[in-house]
């Protein structure tokens, strides 16, 4: 065989007690030695049974692989048709060891035999005839010769060569550059007939007469057997590297990312919200040259994988970037494909189709009691703009010297320290840093309405019983109908009644009956009059208001 390809540890130490024994017979050496190559025979037997089912388990694994992967069916059938060859070549090299057994031990040619069975293991004369024939110089041709032997073994190795040369132009069945390289280097050293320049007495040898001439059967099979296994051996080798080259001739998705999509990112309060959630493939192996995304192309031919005009989409990590500016409003639809070489260097085209909604900016701005602000008071107020996050709004009120405290997202509370007008401004922060406008609202700002002041919850003129009056602890104010809670305080009033023909009177400071003024309450008697007035109340904001009306009680049995 030829030099320059690769060999197992295992083939390395059988070669060399192979040419350890072919020495040992060139000294006409015991028959131990004899027995010793058929031990050699056998351990290479063996080796060739395990060749042979381990191909046969990275065949079926192959077989099983290309239904669901369709790029490795032409290296599948390849394969296959290599396998066809090698196997061929082996059984006509076991063939041969069997015709050169029974003509050798002059045994029926009716049933297999087996070295170790043979008597005739030291014979030399029968296998150099038959192999080689009489005359050294001139091998014999014809049906198991070594000369038919070295045309069947060139034979393979040519029509091996051509397959892969064949293949390597074809881009279905490409090899890496290294891979292929190597496989040619392979099936030339394991099917190459080579004497290594060997001579004798200076004159060359032929392939023939080196592996042939002159030795004794137990050589001769046992020679024969290690070129099976050769053949073995390239055979699970092509194998292996078929199979090998339609996955790395495929992409690898290392790209790995969970991915929620939704029909809408906008849904009504009661709707149902719905999503899918799965794991998105893609590869950094996605480069411009090798895959495009494509928006409003003109037209696409999904059988020829050509597109004609649209948009390139930049790439990022394998994945298409898609970025426009929306102008019009309502629902915008896009459509584009994805055009993906594939590895047999053609182009596939995934057409795809979307939409969104583009609505006008708009800002929502609640004041949470009432539709105006008040000065003098809290006034809660929620704030939401369309499509923006609470935590991306920026909110500007002004006007009214108005402050603002946040009180959760989206959530204040103004208070303002004079009536007028109050506008609240509404931005948004954008991915790229940039802060943009959603729009403003203005609202009134009005003092607190006067207050009311009232005794027992009763304003006005009222009738009490004196069970009623002589219970009444003080005076309060607040303003009616007024959905804020104010808080008005009374400083002083004053009560005046008449009592017993007599008016008397007396002044409260706070908001408190002095006890002067209880004295008053329980001394008038039914039918007569109390009058609290001259009321003053400090409201919410700070200020004094005087010509709060006042309460008229009449006293009634």
């Amino acid at each position: 065989m030829a030099g320059g390809g690769k060999e197992t540890p295992r083939q390395k130490m059988i070669g060399l007690m192979y040419l350890v024994l072919m020495a040992l017979l060139a000294m006409n050496v015991s028959k131990d030695i004899l027995s010793a190559f058929v031990i050699v025979n056998e351990g290479l037997e063996t080796t060739n049974a395990n060749f042979g089912k381990n191909t046969q388990r990275m065949m079926k694994a192959f077989e099983e692989a290309k239904a669901s992967t369709p790029q490795a069916v032409p290296y599948y059938n390849k394969a296959v048709e290599a396998h066809k060859m090698t196997d061929e070549l082996f059984t006509y090299i076991e063939a041969l060891k069997q015709h050169v057994m029974h003509h050798t031990a002059e045994a029926g040619t009716d049933s297999v035999m087996h070295l170790r069975y043979v008597d005739a293991k030291d014979n030399y004369d029968a296998p150099t005839h038959l192999m080689v024939g009489s005359d050294e110089t001139k091998p014999a041709t014809g049906e198991f010769t070594a000369t038919e032997l070295r045309g069947k073994m060139e034979g393979v190795r040519d029509k091996l060569l051509k397959m892969l040369d064949d293949m390597q132009k074809n881009k279905a069945t490409q090899f890496l550059p290294n891979e292929y390289e190597q496989m040619k280097e392979k099936i030339k050293y394991s099917l190459t007939p080579d004497t290594h320049g060997a001579t004798e007495d200076g004159t060359p040898i032929s392939w023939e007469v080196l592996n042939f001439y002159h030795l004794p059967l137990a050589g001769v099979i046992t020679n024969l057997t290690k070129m099976q296994s050769d053949v073995k051996n390239l055979d699970a080798e092509i194998m292996s590297n078929f199979s090998g080259a339609a996955g790395k001739m495929m992409v690898k998705f290392d790209k790995l990312a969970a991915k929620v999509v939704a029909p809408s990112s906008y849904i009504l309060s009661g709707q149902k919200y719905t999503s899918d959630i799965f794991i998105s493939a893609g590869s950094s192996d996605f480069k411009e040259e090798n895959m495009q995304v494509i928006v409003n192309p003109t037209s696409y031919d999904t059988i020829k994988g050509t597109v004609t005009g649209g948009t390139n989409v930049p790439l990022a990590d394998g994945m298409g970037k898609y970025e426009v500016s929306t102008g019009g409003q309502g629902e915008q639809k896009y459509n584009g494909v994805i055009r993906l070489k594939q590895p047999t260097g053609e182009f596939k085209l995934y057409p795809f189709e979307q939409n969104y909604m583009v609505a006008q900016q708009a800002v929502a701005v609640s004041a949470d009691q009432m539709n105006v602000f008040y000065v003098g008071v809290p006034n809660p107020v929620s704030v939401s703009a369309a499509g923006v996050s609470p935590t991306d709004m920026i909110v500007s009120p002004s006007g009214g010297g108005v402050r603002s405290t946040p009180k959760g997202p989206g959530k204040f509370e103004y208070s303002f320290s004079s009536p007028g007008e109050c506008t609240i401004s509404v931005s948004a922060k954008q991915k790229d840093g940039s802060v943009k406008s959603q729009g403003s609202v203005k609202f009134r700002v009005k003092p607190l309405p006067p207050p009311v002041a009232n005794v027992g919850g009763k304003t006005g003129s009222v009738d009490m019983k004196k069970s009623e009056i002589s219970v009444i602890g003080g005076v309060g104010a607040n303003a009616p109908g007024f959905d804020f809670k104010a808080n008005f305080v009374v400083l002083s009033f004053d009560v005046t009644a008449s009592v017993k023909g007599a008016t008397k009177f007396t002044s409260c400071q706070g908001n408190n009956m002095s006890s002067d003024a209880r004295s008053i309450l329980n001394q008038v008697g039914v039918g007569s009059k109390i009058f609290i007035d001259n009321i003053k109340v400090k409201a919410p904001d700070g200020s004094i208001k005087t010509g709060v009306p006042g309460i008229t009680i009449k006293v009634k049995g």
